[in-house]
């Protein structure tokens, strides 16, 4: 932040360009990136993951906004690069989910939730579900995430005839920008019923 300012006040006096300043400032924000990176698989390591799972989140393209809105965007593609190549000399793999609606819709199946000042907060930590309930937006995304990999992973092992029951009884798991942590409760309990 204090770099950012620095950028900005020498914007304020006319000095435009700063190439040192905003090379500092990516330097800060690829050390960021590198130290996240390291967490992440140090954690995946500690608990024995097979597989680390991220949202695809595209980012090509021209960001939009003020250079403060551009510095303030975490390299999400870096630290996933990182994350990979480390991973992989660990015999571990990468698998990446549809990032729609993770964040937005509550992992327990009760529809979208509400951040912010529509839910009644100051900050965007903390959501409400459609039942009242309050919980964290990330912990409820990161159920989803999870959800939504094992959904996949699950019908993908079935055979054509097997998925399309599944699908008729458990219709959630057949779109995945909509598939929550409710969604693999029913499909794990559909697939337990018909197999008894």
């Amino acid at each position: 932040m204090h770099c950012v300012n620095r950028i900005k006040k020498a914007q304020q006096h006319g000095n435009y360009k700063t190439p040192r300043l905003w090379a500092k400032a990516k330097g800060i924000n690829h050390d960021i990136a590198t130290k996240t990176a390291a967490c992440i698989v140090d954690i995946a390591v500690l608990y024995n993951a097979d597989v680390i799972v991220f949202e695809h989140l595209d980012k090509n393209g021209k960001v939009r906004g003020s250079k403060k809105q551009k510095l303030k965007l975490w390299r999400s593609q870096e630290v996933q690069s990182i994350v990979t190549n480390k991973v992989h000399r660990l015999g571990m793999r990468v698998s990446h989910i549809c990032a729609w609606n993770t964040s937005r819709l509550a992992y327990d199946g009760s529809g979208f939730v509400l951040r912010g000042k529509f839910g009644g907060f100051n900050t965007y930590e903390l959501c409400k579900f459609q039942n009242g309930k309050t919980y964290n937006c990330d912990l409820s995304a990161s159920y989803n995430i999870g959800a939504r990999y094992f959904i996949r992973e699950i019908l993908k092992s079935l055979d054509e005839n097997s998925r399309l029951l599944i699908e008729a009884k458990v219709p959630q798991c057949s779109k995945r920008s909509t598939c929550t942590f409710s969604t693999l409760v029913n499909l794990n309990a559909e697939i337990i019923a018909q197999t008894a």
